[in-house]
This record gives C-alpha cells, sequence and structure tokens, in this order.
C-alpha cells in the first residue's frame, strides 16, 4: 500500500503535497483543469494587481468624461464608451468558474498597494468564491524615510486590515529581506495569517546597453534558489503557529522531500511547469510516492518537519556555524589544481 500523500494547508484538506502556484498555467481554465488532473493539490491564480486596476479605472473614467461641458447640439459627436469587462471583471470571473469546475481549493492571489484597495479586492474575491486567499507583499523600500519598523508595520496593518474584513483563510507571501525575519513572520501571524509562503521572488530590472533603457527582465527559478526557503521553513517549523509553504526552487520529487521534511506543509512550483508543463505534477508525485515507501513512511505527516532546526541533532546546521564550514572545507573543491588545500 502507498503512502498517504494527503495534507493541511490553511485548514484545507489537500490531496498531496503540490500547489501549482501563480503564474501564466494558473491563468486559464484550460491549464487549471489540466494542473487539476496532474494532480495538483491546490492551485493558486496570477496576482490581481491594484495599480492595474486603478490604471484602467482613470482610462475609463476619462472616456466617460470626453467631451464633457461642450455644447449640447455636439453631442452626437461623442465616442461610444464600450461596455467591456474590466480587469477586475475578468478575474472575479476567473475565480467563479475555476472554483465551480474544479475540486480543487482555488486560491486568489492579490497584491495591492492601499489599504482600501486590499480590503475592497480581498472581500470581492471572497465573494467570488476563492477558498483562500494569498497576499503578495511587494513594499519595496526606496524611500529614504521610510524605517524597517514603518515599513513591516505597513505590511502587519494591512494584514489586519484584511483578516478583519473576510473570514475565509490568509496567506502571506514575505520576502527574504527582512533583517529579523523570525519575527516578522511572528507578527503577520499575530495580526490574522493562517499561513505564511516562503518566498515571493522578486524581477530585478536590466539595463539594456543598445537602448540605454531600464528593461524589466524575467528568469525562472533554478534548483539553486530552494536552499533560502528551505532553510527558513526549518527554522520557523514548530515556533509560528501557521502552515508553510515553500515556494522558490521546487523543480524535482527531491525538492518536494526536502521541504516536507524541512517542515512546509505544501511545497509551490510554477518554473518547472512551464519547462515541462502541468502533466509534469504526476512525475513529482510519483517519485514522493515511491521514496516514501521505499523509505517505509506511511504519510506525509510522518516525516514532515523530521529534518526542521529544532528536530536535527545540530540545530547549529542551520545557522552561522554552516556559514564557516562552507567556507572553510565546502569551497575547497572549487580551487585550482595548483593550489594546495592546506595553503
Amino acid at each position: 500500500m502507498s503512502a498517504d500523500l494527503s495534507c493541511r494547508y490553511l485548514g484545507l484538506d489537500l490531496a498531496g503535497p503540490i500547489v501549482a502556484s501563480a503564474g501564466p498555467l494558473t491563468g486559464r481554465l484550460d491549464t487549471l483543469k489540466r494542473l487539476e488532473a496532474a494532480g495538483a493539490a491546490a492551485v493558486v491564480l496570477p496576482s490581481l494587481f491594484e495599480e492595474e486596476i486603478v490604471s484602467a479605472a482613470f482610462q475609463l473614467h476619462a472616456m466617460h468624461n470626453q467631451g464633457a461641458g461642450v455644447f449640447a447640439e455636439a453631442s452626437s459627436y461623442l465616442p461610444d464608451v464600450p461596455d467591456t469587462p474590466t480587469d477586475v471583471d475578468r478575474y472575479l470571473d476567473l475565480v467563479a468558474d475555476a472554483s465551480e469546475q474544479l475540486s480543487i481549493p482555488v486560491i486568489a492571489s492579490l497584491n495591492g498597494m492601499s489599504t482600501g484597495g486590499w480590503v475592497r479586492y480581498a472581500t470581492e474575491l471572497a465573494q467570488a468564491g476563492a477558498a483562500a486567499i494569498e497576499l503578495n507583499v511587494y513594499l519595496m523600500a526606496a524611500d529614504r524615510a521610510d524605517t524597517a519598523a514603518t515599513v513591516e508595520n505597513r505590511i502587519v496593518d494591512l494584514v489586519r486590515s484584511v483578516r478583519e474584513a473576510v473570514s475565509i483563510p490568509l496567506a502571506v507571501k514575505l520576502s527574504p529581506y527582512f533583517s529579523a525575519l523570525g519575527n516578522m513572520a511572528e507578527a503577520v501571524v499575530g495580526a490574522g495569517a493562517d499561513g505564511l509562503v516562503m518566498f515571493n521572488r522578486f524581477y530585478q530590472p536590466e539595463i539594456d546597453l543598445e537602448s540605454l533603457t531600464v528593461q524589466p527582465s524575467l528568469e525562472l527559478s533554478t534548483a539553486a534558489d530552494l536552499r533560502l526557503p528551505l532553510r527558513w521553513i526549518a527554522v520557523l517549523y514548530g515556533r509560528v503557529p501557521c502552515s508553510l509553504a515553500l515556494s522558490g526552487g521546487v523543480h524535482t520529487w527531491g525538492d518536494v522531500i526536502k521541504g516536507l521534511l524541512a517542515g512546509a506543509d505544501v511545497t509551490m512550483t510554477t518554473s518547472s511547469l512551464l519547462r515541462l508543463g502541468p502533466e509534469h505534477v504526476h512525475e513529482l508525485l510519483r517519485g514522493v510516492t515511491a521514496w516514501l515507501d521505499e523509505h517505509d513512511y506511511e504519510s506525509i505527516e510522518q516525516l514532515r518537519g523530521s529534518m526542521s532546526q529544532q528536530s536535527v541533532p545540530d540545530p547549529d546546521a542551520y545557522e552561522r556555524s554552516n556559514y564557516l564550514k562552507v567556507l572553510r572545507h565546502g569551497a575547497a573543491r572549487y580551487l585550482p589544481q595548483y593550489v594546495r588545500v592546506e595553503d
């Protein structure tokens, strides 16, 4: 009998530990169905960006007011304003359709910039049928007047405001760049988050040397990106009372196993699915099942967190001492042959 892959995330019962995270594949109903058929336990829709909503609203307002104040006799010259769905309408339709047609939880994603926007759109997403909401926090402290405390308080206040407005589960997708990430994690959970997603990937701009312009840049994750979220999942497991999702660098079934061992409730992937297609979820699950059976695990719950910081014989392996070991011993293999290790 194969191991039981079922698990819980954000209070939701899932059939397995693999969640398709926000990306192009989760923005279409047809690929959402393929992800479900391949074994994805839940899906996170692409983020609804408040900036795009506001920009579209201003454009629509300008169209409605075009020609305002002109003579009534000229009204026939005013253009007809098309009655087209807005970005919000399309997104809410996707949430409603996916929630109705899929049997797995559909998690909406919201990337806001104002408290009012977060609360308003979170409420609409809940009403549209989302099983949960992932708050995609991306606040870049480029203003030198901002302090670490003001940025962190702003995020905590946003989470608290959304929590007061909706009753469905909330996950917060955090950045790894807080100076005291453990404290920030506790504050976010204290404000009402049911889970943390580790971590948000920020896409850095590139400078084009030919046009001398700043260009957006998108690169898919690699297996090396797994190490940062893996480390923090292991540190936070058992210490912060919430669900933990590992996001970033999950490409193989081995990556899924590592995330579970560290303490993740689920692992999320996008880049591997873009490279290999939605059906790659099936291959991941097959590998996970084979490994569990080979090592005599009866369920995911049996191994989850067994390699977390509080469970391993050497907890310092996840902290500074590991840094010293890597520098002293791990880097030796990269030395040129003419350099002796003892030097």
